[in-house]
Formats: structure tokens, C-alpha cells, sequence
């Protein structure tokens, strides 16, 4: 028994003096590339194990590891992971980490509910745009203006005033893509439109966008035809810290922005919060411009499991607008011409101005329920209050200047003629402004289960809810001298048809256009005019996901149902017992599923397949504004499929991309009651019979190829480019068919546009764009871009008109300079210079008149045609002090 005791001993005490010469001590410094700064709390692990440490406040680490040789592997938010041999006690020196394009460990809140494309393994075509390039480049454009180098997107109506431009995603409009907020939809639930005017504080709270062109990898039963844009915003930091921005630009732009963040105390609190205000005259004369943007976030680690975040942003702002005019009148008044504005009592005064607010709130829940097994859930709420202004009542009385301004003082003048100074509606001759209001509240549940059913198989499951309340209605925004203002009209019964005697109204109110004004005041029902009316949407989906992957080979399956409810509540056109519609309820899902193969860690193939049948928007359900439902609406049919092949190495990363997407079955429709007898389609049909005219058979179908690259030829210098090729094309023939109030066809009449183009979109597009670190703390950049196979933005029709092709370039520069004792503080210069050789070209045209022989053109063009010029040289300088 001793001798036995004795060799236990022996043997213990040989195994821990192996253990121990087997260890080695492993130490460097971790710094960012780019600017040659320290990286605080990156990771730092041995591969094949959990054992790990982090940097301390100025990079530097210390590994004890459990092998004498192996690789440790070093990780930072949005920067790229290296992997570094070490053999024995050894000093790694500095080790430079390279941002990255990927969204790895960004999210830090609502991650399962995020739908981010390195949530899924079976790649998609997709483009990720880090905060550090949209707090660089974005300048004074809208949040959209960061997706300009990325292929198939397009950029229109940025000439309409501060956060009126739209994105085209492979020929599809922001009605067919879906917008996210952190997993929060943010399409309009009435039609899916988007108005970045509401988010206009985007690029100062974003972390990141990501756009997935195509089926991308969104779980939720939302459509998405031409492609997924997900915002993730800021969120708690972990790092305690601030930062003080300002920035001037062109016309008078000037804008601060003032950030702090506790950092995670011990307590598991901590707090970021962020305050804007931005100011400018426009581009275009008569678009000045005014908001503020707020953003707090409060987060809570209760423990290793639970994780909280709750945050509220906002951006009220008003801007003054800018709409299409023919070429013509541009060539004669310049290209800034913009005649929505004049003088008032020797100032100026614009008929048309934007004005918004909406918070949105949301409270993010992660729970880690064990190793296998986690859930993240999302509450939102949103507020929706503002509008915008208008003329209104006689178009005679609407007086304009020689120079083509509207004249308000000889408006005035015109109105205080006025009997009483009560204006009418039906036979007055009197003018005023209005303000066509849009007010929201928006709440929604966003839920994702997942689990990992075996080694190789992750499931995901999950629910989205809605509901919305909005309601619309016209005010006074300014009299213009008159004292009041009479409407009357005829009120509507069951048949949706105006009985007895008119009613009269009269209205002694305004409001001022301002969106903090529209956050806290509603105008009385009684002091509305024009109209008034409301609508519920209720949403309800689930969705689900199963994902197998293996070393070589990952494959999906995703599936989602919705059901939708629609009605409609009429205040003012109808009899009190009918303002309420009938309730609708329609159905809709989407299936998608895809693979992929890895042949070695650089290349990669995928294909995907996905089919929608997508419910009806509001808009389309209830006919010409009234509570009578359309009965000849139906699901939309969309058909996505593409394939891609990747490449990935140390210097060089290609993306290549196919896609064939069809969208069918889109019905649009309208009625109308006869006034007398008439003869449609060779059948009598008597005064009185209701006939709907509907347009159907409209078919898009788009198809291309687009490519993307990252190359690192040496150090420090980065190249970036992309090409897009498409062909978006009408199919068959639309027809517009008549049909009575039993359904019966009374007229069908089809119009070939089998091959017609799809406007408001360029069909190529090519860029290229480079980023040279000339020293640690000096860089510049450019990028160039090309637009070609633009087509007028009309409907369906065999003949369209294109625009000229034109070429863009931007460029940019950037200094940083490292203060305080321990160089943690750092002031940051940025200057931007787009379209730097102030590049003359149309954006967009809403009108496709064909030039004659013998008509006034412009490159080709009919000056007759509507549409934008797009934005000649602008430049924005922003200095950045980070503490």
C-alpha cells in the first residue's frame, strides 16, 4: 500500500510538472489598422479551447495558454478575426486588426430577431455598410445615400428636398422591398411606402444597414420582392464614453450632435444617449430645412442569461419641398428653379412643407435559456403626428409672380375681397393653405425561438404582431387673411351613395405647420375640412425555419402565414350610423429554400428559390377613398430564384450574383355610378348601375447579374468595385375590364407591352471606389459610379423613354489626431466632395413624351417631360472630438 501511495505521488507530481512546462505565456498589442489605435476589451482566445482574456484599456493583453504551441485567435467588433501561430513564451508585438464589412458580434441586443445574413450560413446576395463609413460619407443626404455603391440600388428624388429621396432595389420600389428597424417592420402599413423625412436621424444612430438583395435572410412573413434593408441602431455601449460632432455643408447647412454613454457598470446598468440638431437653406431654391434627433438606450444584464434594452429615438423636422417640373422650365429658370414658394408681408413663404415626428420605442428581450437553445423577443410602438401643406380651394385664386413665385400678398389682397372673409369650398373664389394630415400609433411584438435540434439541424420559430390606428384629415394651416372658412357637402348611407341635404361646416382654426406643434395639439373634428377619416390594420404571422449544415454542404427551409384585417372609419362624408366599413380579412404566405456547397474555405455556391402570395395594401382595398370594398382584389404572386457563387481569400473577396424575379397578379381598381344611360362593350347599361374599372394582368419580370469585389492589393490601400446588369421588362398584355355591380364583363380591352421597360431604375450600373491610407492618421478615398438603361417612370407600356446615361464621382479625406496623456481621446476631420466634376444630368423623369421632329429637346429629351435634375457639386466638412 505505500509503494502504491509513493508512485500515486510520483506520477501526480510528473503530470502537473508536464502541464506545467506544457503551458506558455503569450502577449502582444491589439490596434486598429486604420487610425494605428489601440482596440480595448478585444478577445482574445486559444483556439480549441474556452481559454481566453481581453485587451486592457490601451490594447495590450497577457495568455496564459494550456499548450506550448498553438494559435490564438483575436476577434473585435467590426473588425476582422486573426488567427496567430505561437510556439512557446512569446511576444506577438502589435497586432493590427482590419475593419471588417461583416456584421460579426455588432448586434448586441434582439440578435435572434435581427435577420442578419451571418445568421444564416446558405450565403444571399447581400451588402453591409459598418457606422464608421455612414458617419463618414453621409454628409447632408438622406440615410439612403449609403447604399449608392452597392449593385442594383438606385437613388431618385433626392432634389425634392431634405428626406424625400426613394431606393429602387433590382428595379422593385420601396412598396416591394421591406425596411427593418431592428427587427421592427417599418413599412406603411397602408400602402409600404417609406418617407425617410421620418428618419432623418438614421444615420446618426445607425450601427449598421444591411441590404439583402432579394429573398435575403428575413424570417418574418413580410415581403420582400426587390430586397431586405435592415437598420440596426446603436445600442447600450459597453464602453463608458462620448462624443461632441459638428458639421457645416453647403447652403448653410450646419449640424451637431452631442453623444455620452455610462458604459455596463457593475450593477449591469448602463446608458447611451444622443442629441441633434441640423439646419439648412437645400439645394434647390425654396428647400430649407429644420429637425432635431434624440436617441437614448437603457440596458439591463440581469445576468449571464437574461440581457434588456430599451430605447426611444425620434427626428421631428420640418423641410420645404421641391416637386417634378418640366425640362423646360428648368432650362429657363436653372436647374436649383423650384416654384412651390414666394413672399408674405416681405418674407418668405413656401406652399409646400413637410413636417413629422414620430418616436418609435422598442424593448429588446434576450434569454439564453441553455447551451442549445435561446429567445429573443422585440416590443415596439410607434407615433406618428405631422403632415403636409397645400393649396387649396379655387386654382384660379392661386395668383403667381412675372418670375413664375407664387404672389401670397396679391392672394391676400384677392381674399380680404371676400364677402365676411368666409371662404367656400364649391363656389368661393378664395385661397388658403392647408395641411393634409397623417397621424399613427403603431404596435408590434416581434418573437424568435431557436434551438439546435441536433449537431447538424437549427430550428427557428416565431410570431409577428401588429396593429395600427391611423387617421387622416385636412386643417387650416394659414388663412391668408381670411377670418373663416364653409365647406358643405352631402352626407353618405349604406349604398355609399350621398343622401339628403348638404351639410354645412365652418371652421375658424389653424395650425402651424411644425412637427412639435403636430406632437401635442390635434385640431378638433369640428375644425376639420376636406376629410376625415381613420383606419385598423391588424397583422398576425408566424413564421419558421429550419437550417442543416455540415462541413461542405447547408441547406433551408423557411415558411411564414399572415392574416391581415382591414376597416375603414369615415367621419365626415357619411351618415353617423354608417361610418363604420365592413371589416376585411385576407390571407397571405411565403416559402423559401435554398443551399449551398462549400468546395474549399475560399469558394462557395448557393441557389435559392422563394414564392409570395402577398395580401392587398390598405389603399387597394377600399375603392375611391370611400368605405366600399373592392370585391376584384387578390394576392400578388411573386416568384424569386437566384444563384451565387463566392470567393473569399486574405487580399481578394468576389461576389457573383444571378436572379430571376416575376411578379404577377397585381390588381388596381376603381367605380363609378352613370349618370345616365351608356352603351359600354355594345351593352346598354342604365343611369345608376355602378361599373368598376379594373387593371389587371400587369406582369413584371426581372432578371441580371451582378457582381461585387474587395481587394487589399498592399497595405493600406483597399478597392472596392461592382457591376449590375439587368433587364426589367413588362410581360403580356394589361388589361383595363369593365365590369357591372353584379360582376358581370361589359368591356375588356388589352394593350401589348410584352417587353416595355420598367422605369425609375437604372438597368446597369458599375462603380468603383478605392481607400488609401497615406499614414496612420491621414486617408482619402473616391468613388466613381456609372448609370445607364434609366427609363421614365410611367406604367406599363410597350414604348418607354430613356434617359441619358451619366457618371458620378465622389471624394473624400479624413485626419485623425490622437490627444490626452494616454492618447485614448482622439478629434477626427472628414471633408466630402460629391459629384466633384459637378456632373449635369436628369435623376429621373415622370413623363415619357416622345421628341418630334421639330420639338425643343435637352440631350435628346422633350423639354415637355417631367421630372428632376439631379444635385450639382456638394461638400460637407465635419470635425468629430471623441472622449
Amino acid at each position: 500500500m505505500k509503494k502504491i501511495t509513493q508512485f500515486l505521488t510520483i506520477a501526480v507530481v510528473l503530470l502537473c510538472t508536464t502541464v506545467a512546462f506544457s503551458q506558455s505565456t503569450v502577449k502582444g498589442k491589439v490596434m486598429d489598422s486604420d487610425m494605428n489605435a489601440p482596440l480595448p476589451g478585444a478577445n482574445v482566445v486559444e483556439k480549441g479551447t474556452t481559454n481566453g482574456t481581453t485587451t486592457d484599456f490601451d490594447g495590450n493583453f497577457t495568455l496564459t495558454t494550456k499548450s506550448n504551441s498553438g494559435v490564438i485567435v483575436i476577434t473585435y467588433v467590426g473588425f476582422g478575426s486573426k488567427s496567430i501561430a505561437f510556439n512557446g513564451n512569446q511576444d506577438l508585438g502589435t497586432i493590427k486588426l482590419l475593419s471588417d464589412n461583416t456584421l460579426d458580434e455588432v448586434v448586441i441586443i434582439g440578435s435572434g430577431v435581427i435577420d442578419l445574413a451571418e445568421g444564416r450560413q446558405t450565403p444571399i446576395a447581400v451588402s453591409t455598410i459598418k457606422a464608421k463609413e455612414i458617419q463618414e460619407k453621409i454628409g447632408t443626404s438622406d440615410i439612403t445615400a449609403t447604399l449608392v455603391n452597392t449593385p442594383s440600388v438606385y437613388v431618385a428624388g433626392q432634389a425634392g428636398g431634405f428626406g424625400d429621396s426613394r431606393i429602387a432595389v433590382r428595379g422593385f420600389g420601396q412598396d416591394n422591398t421591406a425596411f427593418l428597424l431592428n427587427g421592427q417592420p417599418i413599412n406603411g402599413m397602408e400602402d409600404g411606402l417609406m418617407y425617410w423625412s421620418n428618419w432623418s436621424g438614421m444615420a446618426d444612430i445607425a450601427n449598421a444597414i444591411q441590404i439583402q438583395r432579394g429573398l435575403g435572410s428575413s424570417k418574418l412573413a413580410i415581403s420582400s420582392v426587390g430586397g431586405t434593408v435592415n437598420f440596426v441602431t446603436k445600442a447600450t455601449d459597453k464602453r463608458q464614453g462620448g462624443f461632441l460632432q459638428t458639421g457645416i455643408a453647403n447652403d448653410d447647412y450646419f449640424k451637431t450632435t452631442l453623444g455620452y454613454s455610462t458604459g455596463m457598470l457593475e450593477n449591469g446598468w448602463g446608458v447611451t444617449a444622443m442629441l441633434t440638431h441640423w439646419q439648412g437653406d437645400g439645394y434647390n431654391d425654396g428647400t430649407f430645412g429644420q429637425g432635431q434627433n434624440y436617441f437614448v438606450s437603457v440596458g439591463y444584464k440581469a445576468n449571464d442569461n437574461h440581457n434588456f434594452n430599451f430605447l426611444i429615438t425620434g427626428a421631428p423636422q420640418w423641410h420645404d419641398q421641391n416637386f417634378t417640373k418640366s425640362i423646360s422650365d428648368y432650362l429657363a429658370n436653372g436647374r436649383r428653379f423650384n416654384n412651390n414658394w414666394g413672399t408674405y408681408k416681405g418674407g418668405y413663404m413656401t406652399e409646400r412643407r413637410n413636417f413629422y415626428h414620430k418616436p418609435v420605442a422598442n424593448l429588446n428581450w434576450d434569454w439564453n435559456i441553455n447551451d442549445n437553445s435561446s429567445l429573443s423577443t422585440v416590443l415596439y410602438a410607434s407615433w406618428g403626428r405631422g403632415g403636409g401643406t397645400g393649396n387649396y380651394g379655387r386654382s384660379s385664386a392661386r395668383i403667381r409672380s412675372a418670375n413664375g413665385q407664387i404672389d401670397f400678398d396679391a392672394i391676400a389682397q384677392n381674399n380680404s375681397n371676400v364677402p365676411g372673409g368666409d371662404g367656400n369650398f364649391g363656389n368661393g373664389t378664395a385661397y388658403l393653405i392647408r395641411s393634409s394630415m397623417n397621424l399613427h400609433s403603431w404596435y408590434g411584438l416581434v418573437s424568435n425561438f431557436e434551438t439546435k435540434l441536433s449537431e447538424k439541424v437549427t430550428l427557428n420559430a416565431g410570431a409577428d404582431l401588429r396593429t395600427y390606428y391611423g387617421t387622416h384629415f385636412r386643417q387650416v394651416e394659414n388663412f391668408l387673411g381670411l377670418n373663416s372658412w364653409t365647406e358643405s357637402r352631402s352626407l353618405r348611407d349604406n349604398t355609399h351613395q350621398a343622401t339628403g341635404s348638404p351639410v354645412s361646416n365652418t371652421v375658424t382654426e389653424s395650425f402651424a405647420a411644425n412637427p412639435w406643434t403636430a406632437t401635442f395639439n390635434t385640431m378638433a373634428e369640428d375644425q376639420r375640412i376636406d376629410y376625415d377619416n381613420s383606419e385598423r390594420i391588424s397583422y398576425g404571422g408566424i413564421f419558421g425555419q429550419l437550417e442543416y449544415a455540415t462541413d461542405n454542404l447547408t441547406a433551408f427551409f423557411q415558411g411564414a402565414v399572415s392574416s391581415q384585417s382591414h376597416q375603414r372609419f369615415d367621419r365626415y362624408d357619411y351618415l353617423p350610423q354608417f361610418e363604420d366599413s365592413e371589416k376585411v380579412n385576407n390571407t397571405g404566405y411565403n416559402v423559401k429554400a435554398g443551399a449551398a456547397y462549400l468546395i474549399n474555405d475560399d469558394n462557395k455556391f448557393y441557389v435559392n428559390a422563394g414564392y409570395y402570395s402577398r395580401q392587398p395594401y390598405h389603399d387597394n382595398i377600399y375603392l375611391n377613398f370611400t368605405n366600399e370594398i373592392n370585391p376584384l382584389t387578390q394576392n400578388e404572386k411573386i416568384l424569386g430564384l437566384e444563384a451565387g457563387y463566392s470567393f473569399k481569400s486574405q487580399y481578394f473577396t468576389a461576389n457573383l450574383n444571378a436572379y430571376r424575379t416575376s411578379w404577377k397578379d397585381r390588381v388596381t381598381t376603381n367605380s363609378r355610378i352613370l349618370s345616365s344611360d351608356q352603351v359600354i362593350g355594345g351593352t346598354t347599361v342604365l343611369a345608376g348601375t355602378q361599373v368598376f374599372t379594373t387593371n389587371e394582368g400587369v406582369e413584371q419580370l426581372h432578371t441580371g447579374l451582378e457582381l461585387d469585389v474587395v481587394a487589399k492589393p498592399f497595405e493600406g490601400f483597399d478597392v472596392k468595385g461592382f457591376v449590375s446588369v439587368g433587364n426589367w421588362e413588362y410581360k403580356g398584355d394589361v388589361f383595363t375590364t369593365q365590369r357591372d355591380e353584379d360582376r358581370n364583363v361589359l368591356e375588356r380591352v388589352g394593350e401589348d407591352v410584352d417587353g416595355g421597360k420598367v422605369g425609375d431604375a437604372a438597368q446597369f450600373t458599375a462603380g468603383a471606389g478605392f481607400v488609401y491610407r497615406v499614414c496612420e492618421a491621414f486617408s482619402f478615398d473616391a468613388d466613381w459610379r456609372t448609370y445607364d438603361k434609366l427609363y421614365s417612370n410611367v406604367s406599363a407600356r410597350k414604348e418607354n423613354l430613356e434617359l441619358p446615361a451619366y457618371d458620378l464621382v465622389d471624394f473624400g479625406m479624413s485626419y485623425k489626431m490622437l490627444l490626452g496623456k494616454d492618447k485614448s481621446n482622439s478629434l477626427n476631420f472628414r471633408v466630402n466632395i460629391n459629384n466633384l466634376f459637378d456632373e449635369v444630368y436628369l435623376s429621373e423623369l415622370r413623363s415619357a413624351n416622345v421628341a418630334n421632329p421639330g420639338d425643343t429637346t435637352y440631350n435628346g429629351i422633350n423639354v415637355s417631360n417631367q421630372g428632376y435634375f439631379g444635385l450639382g457639386r456638394t461638400w460637407n466638412l465635419n470635425v468629430r472630438y471623441n472622449f
